[in-house]
């Protein structure tokens, strides 16, 4: 028989509806049956895409002794991190600061009020290399709870101030200068593996924010090491593993520092910041690889994960069948019967062998230039290209036929909002029709569905019904894609709504004392009210907030969006410049308001803006806004102006 879990709507938590647990989705429900029972809570937070949530439930969720122990002396309650980033974001905080370290499955004990007591990761089901079995922490915790429960109580106690604190950066606040932004683009490039591009070791993940920042300085500087390192860690993870050379889109993050072994999942988050970073070293640069690399990744987003009714879908599964990774890798032989003569040609391009790459099969990778094969081969690049334009949809083909990776179908406002942005960018930039139609009704669904009578959002949907009170990076992530849709259409129905979206963020979301909270002041009260400003795989809600707050400054003159947006970045302060691929969105936003942001208002017929048009979207201009003149349009278009920010340029004139 289903658990209660049956009745929810995320696919992670439907995964765990015919475990022997007794399951509760978190809510009222699960902590007055602990405040009437007396029995901790054990609060298990995961994802649908998560590989080792899959591990833990086959272990142990599955297991009816485990279940057993769990069903008699907890009150257990499931969480979907992505539709819950509160609750994950607190209990998170609750396992760093207990054991220096954080992942998923998140495992966590609290009290029936909630305030955490102990907690960590995956637990495996026997005990494994220094780590106990899941079994006997549960035991453990069990004992302690009943002999040692006030001592627990104060514990969880201090643990909870402990995380409230933990949200303070304790740094000496004030303005962010230019020179603050020099410091932060140095220090990214004393860190780079300039081996193997980006930043840090195993595991190594994408860092499109900081790769962003360093576009926008080079940009502002002229300094071309800054272009180098972004250039650098963009084709080596476009070449690497990560990137899915067959399908499209990258993987999650590289088990290595070489970008080589993925973690397969697919993240629509993932996808949509490097999209947009892509795009942007294309326009500066003009190398086709990078524009393929958008291409082939927006390609696989409308094909793959594009709801019929306009929004995106979240994750794509690591596993399938089982098994990590088994829909993407290859043998030679598979090769061999799929491509014929061309076979060793695109094996010795993509890394394929009979001894395979990883764990006996090969995941594609290119680790030769193609003058290196052309020589090797003695053939010309093009045709060494040819061989791989020509194989490459056969090879899609032939692995449409394998069973595929699980889908997280929910979809996710403030992801949604971040993929709106880079469809609409790609657009314009790319002349490309169809994905302005994609960015389009995406608006337009999130603007339905999602958004509720009076001002309101939803955070998820899925299968017509919406869920979960929004939280900041919500509001202002699809702020910050209809902005962008905006400047592609000038249709003023996106610039209404983006502002809209900025005026409920402002007064559901705002510190008096300088910055946002990540829930608004009607939320769900918890142990604390988050307010976490560092940027991690999706920018924070309180960066994305001082960026859109900035750009609707330049575009309405209004001066409450540059107080909020300069109060916030004062907040977070100079200091953050030592550790700049935790603030990078934070930095980018700065870089905008420092270097004196230039608008463009369209006046004139329909061919005098075309040919403005052109000019202006000729190459990538991050400290510009564009606007088209007439009502009601943004104020500063129209000549309505307020407090002086961004010099307006008159069609035909720039700066």
């Amino acid at each position: 028989m289903p658990n209660r879990l049956a009745a929810e709507s995320s696919p992670y938590l439907l995964q765990h509806q015919h475990n022997p647990v007794d399951w509760y989705p978190w809510g009222d429900e699960a902590f007055a049956e602990a405040r009437a029972t007396g029995k901790p809570i054990f609060l298990s937070v995961g994802y649908a895409a998560c590989h080792w949530c899959h591990v833990m439930e086959r272990e142990s969720f599955e297991d009816q002794a485990t279940a057993d122990v769990l069903n008699q002396h907890f009150i257990s309650v499931k969480v979907d991190r992505e539709e819950r980033p509160d609750v994950d974001q607190i209990y998170m905080s609750a396992v760093q600061l207990l054991t220096r370290h954080g992942g998923w499955p998140m495992s966590v004990f609290m009290t029936p009020e909630g305030k955490p007591f102990h907690g960590g990761t995956y637990f495996p089901p026997e005990p494994r290399q220094g780590m106990p079995s899941f079994r006997q922490v549960l035991g453990a915790v069990h004992d302690a709870w009943t002999s040692r429960r006030d001592e627990l109580e104060s514990g969880a106690g201090r643990l909870t101030e402990a995380i409230e604190a933990a949200d303070n950066l304790d740094l000496p606040a004030a303005p962010i200068t230019d020179d603050d932004l020099r410091r932060a683009s140095q220090a990214l490039a004393g860190s780079e593996d300039r081996t193997h591009g980006g930043w840090g070791q195993a595991p190594k993940f994408p860092q499109s924010m900081a790769i962003e920042f360093l576009l926008r300085r080079h940009l502002a500087t002229g300094e071309g090491l800054l272009l180098d390192i972004a250039d650098r860690a963009l084709h080596r993870m476009a070449r690497g593993g990560i990137y899915d050379h067959v399908g499209g889109g990258f993987h999650r993050y590289s088990v290595d520092a070489a970008w080589h072994v993925p973690h397969f999942e697919k993240m629509l988050y993932d996808n949509s910041q490097l999209a947009r970073v892509y795009l942007h070293a294309w326009q500066i640069g003009g190398d086709p690889a990078h524009r393929r690399v958008v291409q082939e990744t927006l390609d696989w987003v409308q094909r793959e994960m594009t709801h019929p009714a306009g929004g995106f879908f979240s994750t794509l599964d690591a596993d399938s069948e089982g098994e990590e990774g088994k829909f993407y890798v290859w043998s030679l032989d598979e090769l061999r019967d799929v491509l014929g003569p061309d076979a060793e040609l695109v094996a010795d391009t993509y890394d394929v062998s009979d001894r395979g790459n990883w764990e006996g099969v090969n995941i594609p990778r290119r680790l030769k230039d193609l003058d290196v094969l052309a020589y090797q081969h003695d053939v010309s690049v093009s045709e060494i290209q040819a061989a791989a334009d020509r194989a490459l949809p056969r090879l899609f083909e032939r692995r449409a036929g394998r069973i595929r990776p699980g889908l997280d179908d929910k979809i996710i406002t403030a992801w949604n909002g971040l993929m709106i942005a880079a469809f609409a960018e790609a657009a314009r930039a790319l002349d490309r029709d169809d994905y302005l139609a994609t960015a389009t009704s995406a608006a337009e669904f999130c603007c339905t569905a999602l958004w509720r009578d009076g001002g309101r959002l939803w955070r998820t949907w899925k299968d017509g019904r919406a869920r979960f009170n929004a939280y900041l990076e919500d509001y202002a992530c699809l702020a910050e894609g209809l902005l962008e849709l905006y400047q592609t259409t000038f249709d003023d129905r996106w610039f209404q709504a983006a502002q809209a979206l900025a005026d409920a963020m402002l007064e559901h979301f705002q510190d008096p004392e300088g910055g946002f909270f990540d829930t608004s002041n009607d939320h769900e009260q918890l142990v604390t009210r988050p307010k976490n400003v560092q940027d991690n795989a999706t920018p924070s809600g309180g960066s994305m907030a001082v960026t859109v707050c900035s750009r609707l400054h330049a575009l309405t003159g209004e001066a409450r969006y540059l107080d909020v947006a300069e109060r916030a970045l004062a907040a977070v302060g100079p200091g953050t410049t030592s550790y700049p691929t935790a603030f990078a969105q934070w930095f980018g936003a700065a870089d905008f308001l420092v270097g004196q942001p230039v608008g463009i208002a369209l006046v004139g017929d329909q061919a005098d803006r075309q040919g403005l048009l052109t000019v202006v979207r000729e190459t990538y201009r991050p400290r510009a806004v564009v606007g088209a003149a007439g009502a009601p349009g943004p104020p500063r278009v129209n000549g309505r102006h307020g407090r002086p920010a961004p010099a307006w340029q008159a069609a035909g004139v720039f700066c």
